[in-house]
């Protein structure tokens, strides 16, 4: 990319500065810390030149090209936000679907073009609201469904067909998608026309959240029943969104959030191929779903380094053909591990220059944390605000004015292509090992995560890692601020409705499908169509996940620690 002559030049020119200013400039002010590096150990020199990129053989055709082309680093559109700016949304849910369908029209009355559902545990883990297991979980972290009746009062008033519905959901997605569906046919709106938008990641709940019910191997049939569901019924819709996201929160750096959740990747695209689909058919509805982490540079050059490494691996591995397939779509979500709930007024700053690295980055769905949400559920005012800032950024910065505008940067370019290498780097080590669901079963990633959250946490306690209001800066925060907080009387009603739905219901036909549900799991047959009979039967959560459990089994853990 750069001409000899030049790069000599330049680099006579350097160790010139380097004798006559840098050493003479050091010895009247030291460096700050004897060794300056990102939070991925990417070593940060103090100035990044033309000589940087040659030495990891940076061509501009073949490493970064244009926006729109392969292997699409700039961004997945020519024009990017010029044409269209990112989707802005927030995740909420909570208590009763009363409650979260009044957040929801109040969401997108504010200006938001979609939803993002947060489902409480009892309904991410399979259990109804009457169960012994759900005591004192009941709508806290999110929204609690147990029957279609739930989601009917969810999405009152709003019309499926005019938003963009995302569902944090991963075990039960097969069971959420079954009512979303049901809800659209109610709506009168065809199934091929909605777009929603499921995480179904559950690999990554055996690597850094929990939220898991079954074993692998069943889990990942169910996750590829939903890809081939999707990829066959509902061409506008996502059946996966592949998380790096919760790997990170769990104590993952950058390089290994990535490294991780494209291996993750390569073991569900090679389960749908395996089910007899083509990687074409599927692809294109897929996403990807990262962090927006606190290291600025790092974030932005992380989610270029994402959508590149993606293109190749469809491209070279799967021989994709359509460009869609290349062309990963990002779900960003400023991290949450981030937030402190001392002088929470300062997690403002801290959101919008994450949400910044995102945008930078090229995301294309960006959710932000609000600024209490270290202490509780976000309030209505801590909500608009972490609106108002993606506002604020895409209206009055101008940095959605032009394509990639970090693009040439030494450094960025340096850092993209280390994060690159460095993930690269895990999932060969991985595939060595037979794939992510080997190395689960195996607690390989588990002790890598676990390795570098002790890591970062150590750092935190002796300050070499300074956390504003936390371990330095401190003050006595005398002021108080409401925070929201679920009504005890949440549980009660809920459970009040399930019952009330399972004795008006038709039970005959419930133990039917229920029945038949269970024939399916055991079988190589598609369970969504099972799955769609079963909650129109209003059948609950925890009765479709009891004949499941009753077949799959249980996943127990594997301790690290």
């Amino acid at each position: 990319m750069f001409d000899k002559k030049k790069l000599q030049e330049i680099e006579k020119k350097k160790k010139e500065w380097e004798k006559e200013k840098l050493n003479e400039s050091l010895k009247k002010n030291p460096e700050r810390k004897k060794e300056f590096a990102t939070s991925s150990q990417v070593k940060i020199k103090n100035v990044f030149t033309p000589l940087d990129l040659e030495e990891i053989g940076f061509d501009y055709l073949k490493n970064l090209g244009f926006p729109g082309d392969y292997p699409y680093t700039r961004g997945i559109e020519p024009n990017m936000y010029r044409s269209n700016l990112w989707t802005m949304s927030q995740y909420a849910g909570f208590g009763t679907a009363e409650d979260a369908n009044r957040w929801y029209k109040y969401l997108l009355k504010q200006g938001q073009k979609g939803n993002s559902v947060a489902f409480d545990l009892p309904t991410q883990l399979g259990y109804d609201s009457d169960d012994h297991l759900a005591l004192g979980e009941v709508g806290k972290v999110g929204v609690a469904v147990d029957t279609l009746a739930d989601m009917e009062i969810l999405f009152d008033g709003i019309s499926l067909g005019q938003i963009k519905q995302s569902m944090t959901i991963n075990a039960t997605a097969s069971i959420i998608l079954a009512m979303y569906i049901a809800i659209a046919e109610k709506q009168g709106i065809n199934k091929s026309d909605i777009e929603v938008f499921l995480q179904n990641d559950i690999l990554k709940e055996y690597i850094g959240r929990g939220a898991y019910i079954f074993p692998v191997k069943p889990s990942l049939r169910l996750v590829t029943d939903v890809i081939e569901y999707c990829a066959k019924n509902m061409p506008k819709s996502s059946p996966q969104r592949i998380c790096g996201y919760h790997i990170r929160e769990s104590g993952a750096n950058a390089i290994q959030e990535v490294g991780f959740a494209l291996a993750n990747a390569i073991t569900y695209i090679k389960s749908a191929i395996e089910r007899g689909l083509g990687v074409d058919d599927f692809a294109p509805g897929l996403l990807i779903f990262l962090s927006g982490d606190s290291e600025f540079f790092e974030e932005a050059a992380k989610f270029r380094a994402t959508r590149k490494m993606w293109a190749q691996i469809m491209k070279e591995r799967f021989g994709a053909k359509n460009p869609k397939s290349m062309q990963i779509r990002f779900f960003g979500y400023s991290s949450g591990s981030t937030l402190t709930a001392q002088q929470p007024l300062n997690n403002i700053v801290r959101v919008s220059l994450e949400a910044l690295s995102m945008i930078l980055g090229g995301g294309q769905m960006i959710f932000l944390s609000s600024y209490d949400e270290a202490k509780a559920l976000p309030s209505e005012e801590s909500i608009r605000i972490a609106l108002r800032t993606q506002q604020i950024i895409a209206h009055e910065t101008g940095i959605a004015d032009t394509v990639d505008p970090l693009a040439g940067s030494y450094y960025v370019e340096y850092l993209t292509h280390q994060i690159e290498k460095g993930a690269q780097e895990y999932i060969d080590r991985i595939e060595k090992m037979g794939g992510s669901v080997v190395a689960i079963e195996k607690g390989y990633i588990q002790e890598e995560i676990s390795r570098e959250a002790y890591k970062k946490q150590k750092e935190v306690e002796e300050k070499k890692r300074v956390i504003v209001g936390l371990n330095d800066y401190k003050i006595e925060d005398k002021e108080k601020r409401e925070i929201m907080k679920v009504n005890p009387e949440v549980q009660k009603k809920q459970i009040e409705r399930l019952h009330k739905v399972k004795r008006e219901r038709d039970n005959k036909k419930v133990e039917q499908v229920l029945k038949k549900v269970r024939e399916v799991a055991k079988n190589n047959e598609n369970i969504v169509p099972t799955m769609i009979e079963a909650v129109k039967a209003y059948a609950s959560i925890g009765e479709i996940c009891g004949v499941l459990r009753e077949v799959f089994g249980r996943y127990e853990g594997k301790h690290i620690f």
